[in-house]
């Protein structure tokens, strides 16, 4: 097999490099569904509102599609893998929590926090989380070409610190909103 190096080429369907690169998607993707699994398998606590919105069957569908597509182009295809990695590790560091309690407890009890908590606190430990993810994404992506594995593993740390600071704060959004319609219905009564 050869190297990948540049791997901002496209490959050929069917080449060994091709079903390398799919194998990888299919491994990142599957591991991102199997950890959402384990934490939601209702997909109640479901960040991203298209994939709630899909389901499982559909969603599994349109990730096959998009694994054989991306498969042909390796720097893509080593960023999607590396965000959907870090997004099941993510996903597995709260997910026995989320299964023990149920679905529909964990979101009370979440909700509960960030009512309980300075919004100003919960917006600080997010950033912070996410721009110190950012930091370590852009200082190996300063070492390295872009057009390289570690390249695009530097693109795909960035990818996930963008999509945890962009999930987490629509799901903010959305508890916050929540808890001031019931706020508001609770005053009229």
């Amino acid at each position: 097999m050869t190297r990948l190096y540049p791997i901002s080429e496209s490959l050929a369907f069917g080449s060994p490099d091709y079903f390398l690169m799919l194998a990888l998607l299919f491994f990142g993707r599957s591991m991102d569904f199997f950890s959402t699994w384990v934490a939601t398998p209702n997909l109640a606590l479901e960040g991203n509102p298209i994939a709630k919105k899909l389901g499982w069957r559909w969603g599994v569908l349109l990730n096959i599609v998009l694994c054989v597509t991306f498969a042909h182009w390796p720097l893509t295809a080593v960023i999607i893998t590396t965000t959907g990695l870090l997004v099941a590790a993510r996903n597995f560091h709260s997910a026995w929590l989320m299964r023990s309690m149920g679905e529909d407890a964990y979101r009370l009890w979440y909700s509960e926090r960030i009512s309980n908590t300075r919004l100003g606190l919960v917006l600080l430990s997010l950033l912070g989380e996410t721009i110190l993810t950012g930091i370590v994404g852009a200082a190996l992506l300063y070492s390295t070409p872009v057009d390289s594995f570690p390249g695009a593993i530097a693109l795909g740390v960035i990818a996930y610190a963008i999509v945890v600071l962009f999930y987490t704060s629509l799901s903010l959004w959305r508890t916050r909103r929540s808890q001031r319609r019931f706020h508001i219905v609770e005053d009229e009564h």
